[in-house]
């Protein structure tokens, strides 16, 4: 396994860096992995890293860039806590998505790639994933506890999607995912599964919510459906 630094460029001409590991073997799927609302941190860097090891090359764009370059924070102090909530509050999720737009038209044409490109979101990334499914070509589409999917259910997803939703979510009501599952039940492209007890963000390794059974229980899931998908 090898990491590299991407520059991509958006459809109105900015650049932006992205994270790359790629696994051993040329050829292989893309898997774009979505940020948190922490940027592209070593949390997200170590999931790519761990893609990779499963046999997929994994991107990881700056989708922060419009307001702020290379933003590393992490989830132990109020301070940053502080910031990535500003960030957040600030994002603008139409062009964060034609971000990603133009990331999986980069990998569609990236060295070693095989034209096959998924993606992977956790939280803000949970959203954009979701998104990615309603709104662009890529292959398949995973979205864990994303956050106000809810506010867009009226985009029906048109390409595979598996969404990981925690029960006890403190950011997602069970009204709100009442409101997704039955707006995506009838929808063949969709599969959707429940974490019993589980708070949000219970895949952050070293978060407050992190539960090590439920994560792995939720990247094979993951793993199974890119390799139906993408393979």
């Amino acid at each position: 396994m090898s990491s590299e630094s991407l520059t991509i460029r958006s459809a109105d001409g900015l650049e932006f860096d992205a994270y790359v590991s790629r696994p051993k073997t040329e050829h292989r799927p893309v898997v774009v992995v979505i940020q948190e609302i922490f940027g592209v941190n070593k949390v997200m860097r170590d999931i790519a890293d761990w893609v990779a090891e499963q046999g997929f090359i994994a991107i990881v764009p700056d989708l922060f860039h419009r307001q702020e370059k290379g933003i590393q924070l992490t989830d132990q102090t109020e301070a940053e806590w502080a910031r990535a909530f500003e960030l957040y509050k600030g994002f603008n999720e139409d062009l964060g998505v034609d971000d990603l737009k133009a990331t999986v038209a980069t990998t569609r044409k990236l060295d070693g790639s095989n034209g096959k490109t998924g993606t992977m979101g956790f939280c803000l990334g949970g959203k954009l994933a979701y998104l990615m499914s309603t709104r662009s070509d890529a292959d398949a589409n995973v979205g864990y506890y994303g956050v106000g999917i809810e506010n867009n259910i009226s985009e029906s997803p048109k390409h595979p999607l598996l969404l990981h939703i925690a029960e006890a979510d403190e950011h997602v009501s069970p009204e709100a995912q009442k409101k997704i599952k039955a707006a995506l039940k009838n929808n063949n492209h969709v599969e959707i599964h429940v974490y019993p007890g589980q708070d949000h963000a219970f895949a952050r390794v070293g978060g407050e919510h992190y539960n090590k059974e439920a994560a792995e229980l939720a990247h094979n899931r993951t793993l199974e459906f890119f390799k139906k998908h993408i393979g």
